[in-house]
C-alpha cells in the first residue's frame, strides 16, 4: 500500500482528496494536516467523512510528516507550496502540488501574476499534470503541477482544434462559469449565500484572472504559436461545477461531421473525457462528483465559428480527482483507480 499524506486537508480540495483516497484500494491515507484544526479529527471538520476517515489533523511539521507518508498532495495556497515542496522532494517523496506555484514554466510570467518565486529550479522539473496531454511525462515525474480548474476545462475543450490547426487562435473567446466552491472555503462577503443566490455575475473581467497565463501557455504549446485569449469568468449560484463555452473562427472548409469525428478519435480511449453526440450539449449537473470532462460541439455556419462547450466538476477533475489521476500514473497504478464512480445526480 502506498502511504499518502494530504498537506492542507481542511479546504474543499482537501476533503475531496480524502473522500477519494478513502476508497482507493492501493493507498493508505496516513496523515492529514491543518493549521486551523490541528488536534481535531478530520471527520469533525467534515462530518461527511464520519466512519470513513478517523485521522487527526496535524500541524504541518515537515520533519515529522516525512516519516508518515511516501507520497504527498500539497493542497495549500500559492507561495505556501513553494516553501513545502522542496523539503519533501529532498526527502525522496513524490508530490502532486495543487497550487499555482509550479504550473508556469516561465518564472518571469509567474512573478508577474503572483509573487517572487523562491525555488525557480523546481519549475523546470515539474510536469504539467493534464494526463490527456502529458500522460507519458506524468508517469515518470516526481513533481506534478496539478492544473487549475478553468484551464482544465478550456485546454481539453480546445486541444484537438489547435493541434490540427483548424481554428484561428487569434479569435479565441472563452466564457466560463464556476460554482462558488472555486473560491475556496475561507469566508468572504462575495461568496456569502445572500450575495450569490438568485444571481449571476462576471468577475475579474478584462484579462485579470490568474489562470490566463496558464491557459495561454498550454494553448500556445498545442498551437505551436503564441496564443492570446479573451477570458471572462462568471460566478454561478451553485456549489460546484464549471461550464466553459469557447468560440473561435474556423480555418479551411471543415464541416461539423469532420470536427465531431476529430474529437471522438482524439478522446475515444480517454477514461474521463466524454464527447457528446451532435446536437446535445454538456451540463454541470451531469459531471457532478465525477472526474469526467464532458465536451459538446456546434458549428455556427452564419459566422464561420465553432462553439465548444466543456463541463467539469471543479473540485474533482478541476482539482482533487485529477490529482489522484496523476498520482496513479506516477506510481504505476491503473489511471482510473479510485475514480470510476459515475457522477451523482441530481
Amino acid at each position: 500500500m502506498l502511504r499518502v499524506g494530504i498537506i492542507g486537508a481542511s479546504g474543499y480540495t482537501g476533503v475531496e482528496l480524502a473522500r477519494i483516497l478513502a476508497n482507493h484500494s492501493a493507498c493508505d491515507l496516513t496523515v492529514v494536516t491543518s493549521r486551523q484544526y490541528a488536534g481535531k479529527p478530520l471527520s469533525a471538520v467534515f462530518p461527511s467523512l464520519r466512519g470513513h476517515i478517523d485521522l487527526i489533523c496535524e500541524h504541518p511539521d515537515l520533519e515529522q510528516l516525512q516519516k508518515k507518508a511516501d507520497f504527498f498532495f500539497t493542497a495549500v495556497p500559492h507561495k505556501t507550496a513553494m516553501d513545502i515542496v522542496p523539503t519533501l522532494l529532498n526527502a525522496g517523496k513524490k508530490v502532486v502540488d495543487l497550487s499555482a506555484d509550479f504550473r508556469l514554466r516561465d518564472t518571469d510570467v509567474y512573478e508577474q501574476w503572483y509573487q517572487a518565486h523562491s525555488c525557480p529550479d523546481l519549475i523546470k522539473k515539474a510536469v504539467y499534470g493534464l494526463p490527456e496531454i502529458y500522460r507519458q511525462q506524468v508517469s515518470s515525474a516526481v513533481l506534478t503541477a496539478n492544473p487549475g480548474c478553468y484551464p482544465t476545462s478550456v485546454i481539453l475543450g480546445l486541444a484537438p482544434l489547435l493541434r490540427e490547426h483548424i481554428i484561428d487562435p487569434k479569435t479565441l473567446i472563452i466564457d466560463s462559469k464556476s460554482g462558488t466552491s472555486g473560491a475556496g472555503r475561507t469566508a468572504s462577503v462575495g461568496t456569502l449565500f445572500c450575495e450569490v443566490t438568485d444571481g449571476f455575475r462576471a468577475y475579474k473581467v478584462g484579462g485579470a484572472h490568474r489562470h490566463i497565463p496558464e491557459m495561454e501557455q498550454e494553448l500556445s504549446a498545442l498551437a505551436e504559436n503564441d496564443v492570446t485569449i479573451s477570458f471572462t469568468p462568471h460566478l454561478l449560484p451553485i456549489s460546484r461545477g464549471i461550464l466553459s463555452t469557447m468560440y473561435a473562427s474556423l480555418l479551411g472548409n471543415n464541416d461539423m461531421q469532420t470536427i465531431q469525428e476529430l474529437y471522438e478519435d482524439t478522446y475515444g480511449n480517454e477514461p474521463f473525457v466524454r464527447i457528446y453526440p451532435q446536437g446535445t450539449f454538456p451540463a454541470t449537473q451531469h459531471v457532478r462528483g465525477s472526474n469526467c470532462c464532458d465536451i459538446g460541439l456546434q458549428l455556427d455556419p452564419r459566422t464561420g465559428r465553432i462553439i465548444v462547450m466543456s463541463a467539469i466538476d471543479n473540485i474533482v477533475k478541476g482539482a482533487a480527482g485529477q490529482a489522484v489521476q496523476n498520482m496513479n500514473l506516477m506510481n504505476g497504478f491503473a489511471e482510473s483507480q479510485g475514480l470510476t464512480g459515475a457522477p451523482f445526480f441530481p
